[in-house]
């Protein structure tokens, strides 16, 4: 037997986008992402408020390798004292 591939075109994987991350197939982070998704349940759905759950999350992902380890601040979270506007003393 004989099979035809004309036409077919080979593709080749391409590197995600910032941001875009595999799927937690084996749930090694479910009960971090769980508990940042009642987080914002509980607060409408506002991540200002949950900051510390997404950090968790975040931080779980990359000790995985499920997410390219990046610094928080490029992550938006920043330290309290960085965040300060000489308004807010």
């Amino acid at each position: 037997m004989t099979s035809y591939t004309l036409g077919q075109k080979h593709v080749s994987p391409v590197k995600p986008e910032r941001g875009v991350f595999p799927l937690d197939h084996e749930g090694e982070c479910k009960e971090k992402m769980l508990k940042y998704m009642l987080c914002l349940t509980r607060n409408d759905s506002k991540p200002s408020k949950c900051q510390t759950e997404s950090k968790e999350y975040f931080q779980c992902r990359m000790d995985r390798n499920l997410m390219k380890k990046h610094e928080w601040e490029d992550l938006g979270y920043f330290d309290g004292r960085e965040q300060q506007t000489p308004d807010s003393n």
